[in-house]
C-alpha cells in the first residue's frame, strides 16, 4: 500500500524506485502483485505518465486512510516507550541549515541513535511529497496556500556595508537614500530592480533600489559587501563573522526591517509521526533560545 500510494503520487515507477533506492522492476513487480491480489486494474501505464484508474482512485483513498491508522498505532507505541525511531527525511535551506541547524540536528542524532535523518540541503523551493520529505524548513514573511507548518523561530535582515564603500560613497541616512548607492540583492528570479522594506513612521514601507549584483547565495554577496561592492540585506548567521572581524557594518538601524517566520513545514495535515513531533519540539526549543541571532531573515531567504 505504501508504495502504491507512493506510486500514484509520483505518476512513475522509475521515480519511486530512485527515490527508495530500488530496482524499477522491484516496483513494478509490487505493483503487479497487488494489482493480482485484487483482481482489478489500478492503474493504466502508457509510454509518458501512469494514470489511475477509477477503481485506482477509490483504493488510493482508502490506502491513505489505513495507513494513517497504522502510523498512528506505530507512533502510540513509540510514545508509551517514550524512544523516536524510524527514518526522518530532511528539507533544509543550504546556509542557514549548516551554520545554525547543523549542530542541533547532530545532537538530536546522538540523543535519539534510533532515528535515523536523511538530510537534503538546498535553496530550492520543492514539492515535499513528491520528493519524500518528512520535514521542511522554511524562512518566510508569508506560507503559500496549502502550506502545513509550524513557526518554531522568528527572523529578521540587517542591512549592511563595508565602511571602505561608505567612507567612498557615503553613509545613507534615511531608506530612500538607497535609490542612490549601489546594493547587491538576494534572489531567485533574476533582473536588476529589487525593494527592500522598512519600518517608517510605524508602518513598513518598500523601496526599490538598483542591483548592480545578484545571487541567490548570502556567503556570495556577503562577501562581495565587503570588497566594498555594495550594500546588502544578510540574516545573522551569514553577517556574524563579518560583523565580528569589521569587515562589514550595520547601518539604518533606527529603520529595522520586518520579522519573519522559520517555519517547520510538512507534506500533509495526516498525523505527524512521533520522531518528527520530538525534532519539531527540539528545533523549536532551541531556535526560540537564541531571538538575537535569528533576527534577521528576508522572505523566501533560505540563505
Amino acid at each position: 500500500m505504501q508504495l502504491f500510494v507512493r506510486v500514484a503520487e509520483l505518476g512513475s515507477f522509475s521515480a519511486v524506485a530512485q527515490q527508495i533506492g530500488v530496482a524499477r522492476s522491484v516496483v513494478t513487480r509490487q505493483i503487479a502483485g497487488l494489482e493480482a491480489h485484487l483482481g482489478v486494474k489500478l492503474m493504466a501505464r502508457s509510454t509518458r505518465r501512469l494514470t489511475l484508474t477509477s477503481a485506482g482512485t477509490a483504493y488510493l483513498e482508502k490506502c491513505r486512510v489505513i495507513l494513517n491508522l497504522v502510523e498512528a498505532a506505530e507512533t502510540g507505541v513509540a510514545e508509551e516507550r517514550q524512544t523516536p525511531r524510524g527514518n526522518i527525511r530532511m528539507g533544509l535551506p543550504l546556509s542557514f541549515g549548516l551554520k545554525r541547524l547543523a549542530p542541533m540536528l547532530l545532537a538530536f542524532a546522538r540523543r535519539y541513535p534510533e532515528v535515523r535523518l536523511d538530510m537534503e540541503y538546498s535553496d530550492q523551493r520543492v514539492n515535499l511529497i513528491e520528493e519524500g520529505i518528512d520535514l521542511a524548513i522554511r524562512i518566510t514573511r508569508r506560507l503559500e496556500s496549502g502550506d502545513i507548518a509550524r513557526r518554531i523561530g522568528g527572523s529578521r535582515l540587517r542591512l549592511l556595508a563595508a565602511p571602505e564603500y561608505l567612507a567612498r560613497h557615503g553613509t545613507p541616512m534615511h531608506p530612500s537614500e538607497l535609490a542612490r548607492h549601489q546594493c547587491l540583492g538576494y534572489t531567485n528570479t533574476g533582473g536588476h530592480s529589487i525593494a527592500w522594506q522598512f519600518m517608517v513612521n510605524g508602518q513598513f514601507e518598500s523601496f526599490s533600489v538598483r542591483s548592480c549584483l545578484n545571487a541567490n547565495n548570502g556567503e556570495v554577496l556577503a562577501e562581495a559587501a565587503a570588497q566594498g561592492m555594495g550594500i546588502t540585506c544578510h540574516p545573522d548567521f551569514v553577517a556574524d563573522s563579518f560583523l565580528a572581524s569589521g569587515r562589514l557594518v550595520e547601518i539604518l538601524q533606527d529603520f529595522p526591517c520586518p520579522e519573519l517566520g522559520i517555519y517547520a513545514l510538512l507534506p500533509s495535515n495526516r498525523h505527524v509521526p512521533h520522531r518528527v513531533r520530538v525534532l519539531m519540539d527540539t528545533l523549536a526549543e532551541q531556535l526560540m533560545q537564541q531571538p538575537e541571532r535569528n533576527n534577521s531573515l528576508r522572505s523566501d531567504d533560505n540563505r
